[in-house]
Parts: structure tokens; sequence; C-alpha cells
């Protein structure tokens, strides 16, 4: 019988954890990625829930667990950097077990790729014909033409080719919160905890410790501030953080010279289906949850896995059928938080802010602490993983 051929488009965890399991369960599998070259770099994510066991599945938990960060507890601070409340710390806490960076997670997934995987760099999607619902033709920018039985969409929240397929079947629901993120040069005073700083006027300013001897900060408040040219969006975010006190000036001074910087809008996707005829999405591109929901690379890592299980034991059409079935408890799980959690997260006044710090104090105590901690678990779901066939050598 002949392999069936997979495309996917986008190498970060989503798109590596498809082509991981897809080849796995005896696909042909071409992974096709924008960028010139693997994007390294890249702030803390976590692996909790559900994702420790693909993770386990995939042979691979005590390889990503060394490459944790050094991160060993989440603290709020003050204006001063005075700890004023300590967040739960363990297996799913604010600081997980596998608290990892985004980068070091994706290039450990991909260097154990099984054999046989072909990626090409520097190449997008740029026409799909499907043929009869047989096949699917993916025409390349750079003039590959790739015939495979299934498309996967990896490639973010911002998907040209997902809008492109999908069109009005994709609804963006901005949460009014602007965020920059980036490497920094790690000072004496920085030490092996989450600092997180919240003032008035809706913003945050975070110090996250990494296993590279430098410092990721995050700057985040409420508001549409966040463009595409990292100068403007730097000045923009300078002129709102100008009082903000505590690091801020640091985070924006260092920022400036800084090679790796990431500005974001907080949107998320929500789609009635993740799948048509032979194309189907995963992650970002299929449910961004954004950070304020948490648990985007769970999710991703856990996609790839249920994507080929699913079609392991089915034709596409049912594969994916199931394969949107299982995945969809767990996404909306993460996605509908309250909406009184942003105005909760930043508030504008001082009054808010004071408000905030109590309740810090009393979900942070040693008597509510364990349920705070449940409250941070996500992408763990109620439902068994569906059985994965391996093909016989």
């Amino acid at each position: 019988m002949t392999a069936r051929h997979a495309v996917v488009s986008g190498a970060s965890i989503a798109g590596l954890s498809a082509a991981f399991w897809l080849r796995r369960t005896g696909w042909e599998v071409t992974v096709l990625e924008r960028a010139e070259e693997f994007r390294d770099g890249g702030q803390n994510v976590d692996v909790r829930g559900t994702a420790r066991e693909v993770l386990t599945r995939m042979g691979l938990f005590e390889a990503v667990k060394e490459q944790n960060t050094i991160e060993t507890a989440t603290v709020f601070v003050d204006s001063s950097g005075r700890v004023r409340a300590e967040m739960p710390a363990g297996t799913d806490g604010a600081t997980a077990e596998l608290e990892v960076l985004r980068g070091d997670f994706a290039s450990t997934i991909l260097r154990n790729l099984p054999a046989g995987v072909e990626i090409h760099y520097g190449d997008t999607v740029s026409a799909v014909d499907e043929e009869a619902g047989e096949h699917v033709t993916v025409t390349t920018a750079a003039g590959r033409t790739l015939k495979a039985d299934l498309l996967v969409i990896a490639e973010g929240v911002r998907s040209t080719t997902r809008d492109t397929l999908f069109g009005d079947d994709v609804e963006r629901r901005d949460l009014g919160v602007s965020m920059v993120f980036g490497t920094i040069p790690r000072t004496a005073g920085d030490d092996t905890r989450w600092r997180w700083y919240t003032t008035t006027g809706g913003r945050q300013v975070h110090l996250r410790p990494d296993n590279h001897g430098t410092t990721r900060a995050m700057l985040a408040c409420t508001g549409n501030i966040a463009v595409r040219d990292r100068g403007e969006a730097l000045r923009r975010f300078r002129e709102r953080f100008a009082d903000a006190g505590w690091e801020a000036r640091r985070v924006l001074d260092e920022l400036d010279r800084s090679r790796d910087v990431y500005v974001d809008q907080l949107t998320q996707i929500r789609m009635t289906t993740w799948h048509r005829g032979r194309v189907c999405l995963a992650g970002d591109a299929a449910w961004c949850v954004t950070p304020m929901g948490g648990g985007g690379a769970s999710l991703a890592l856990i996609s790839g896995y249920v994507l080929a299980a699913a079609l392991s034991a089915n034709g596409v059409e049912d594969g994916l059928a199931a394969y949107g079935k299982w995945m969809r408890p767990l996404v909306d799980d993460v996605q509908n938080f309250p909406r009184w959690v942003l105005r909760f997260a930043f508030p504008q006044t001082a009054r808010g802010l004071r408000l905030r710090h109590l309740a810090d104090r009393v979900v942070t105590s040693r008597l509510l602490a364990p349920l705070t901690a449940k409250v941070t678990q996500v992408a763990d779901s109620e439902q068994a993983l569906p059985p994965i066939t391996v093909p016989q050598a």
C-alpha cells in the first residue's frame, strides 16, 4: 500500500508535533516553514495536563525537562520589588514543573523527529487545489508542487493560508491587550523567580529567568498599541509606561537594543470547524487561546497526537471529524475564561489596584493556595487519549 502523504505548513510546536506523529503512524510528511531557518528564542511556555502524557509517549519528557528554565516560583512585587504574594509552584502551578522556552521546546521535537520527515525552510503555501476530494495539491512560493492526502495548517494566529481557505469562518476576538516580549541582559538583581508587577492604568511588567544566562521580559497593557513596525511599537510602549515604575524603564531601554523582540495584540481565534475537505488546522491557527488563557503550547502538542491517532483509525474525512470532536472541549475550556479576569488582571485605578493586591493575598494564602493551583491547570482533558495505530515494519 502506498503511504499517505501530508504537507504541514508551519514548523513550530503544533506543526512539528503533527509531523512527528503522522510520520510515526506511517505517513510521508513534508513540512514547509516561512522562516529561512529554525526560529529559536521566544518566551516561556509550559507543558501541562494531557500534554505531559503526549510528551511521555513521544519519549521526550526527560529531554524537555533538561531544557527547563531556572524559574523556581512566581511572585507578585510592588514598585520597590518587594514580594507581596507568591503563587504556588509545582506540576501545574503558575511556574510549572516543565517550564521551558518556546525555542528550546520546539527544537527538542525537531531533533527527535522520526527519520523521513522532509523540511523546507524559506517556503510557504501559495495555492491549494483540492481534486474532487481525493487529493490536495499544494503549490509553494518557491515553485514546488506537492500532491498530498492532507494539508495541515499550523502557521500561527495570523495564518494567511487559513484566512484564504476558511475566510468568513474565522472569528477574531480582540482581547484589548497589547504585549511586547523580549530577551534582555541578566543583572545581579535578577533571581530565579518570575517577578510580576502590576500598576494603575492597566499595566504590567514581567521579568522571568531563563537557562541561557539572560532574562525574558514582557510589558503588557490594555489598549491597542501593538503595531507591526518595531520602532513605532516600542515608542508607544515607552509613552504608555513612562511613569509605570519598578523595572519598566530598564526593560524599555534594553528592548531598544534586543535582537529578540515580539509585539502582539492579543487575539483569540474561534472557529466552528477546524477542517474542510482534506485541509485541517492545528495550534494557534485553529484556536489561539493567547497568554491570557494559557496552555497554548500544550494544546499545540496534544493536537498533533490526536490528529494522527484519529487518522490512524479512520479515513481522512472521518479522522478529521474525530480529531475536532476530541479537541473541542479542551480548547473551549481554555478559551472561555470570564471577561472579568481581564479587568482584574489590569486594574485602571488606584482603588482597583488595591482590590487586586488584596485578592492576590487571599488567593495565595495557605488556605486557598491549593484551589489557586487548580485554576492554573489547563489542557487537562477528562477524555483518555485516543489509541494510536503504529504500522508494523
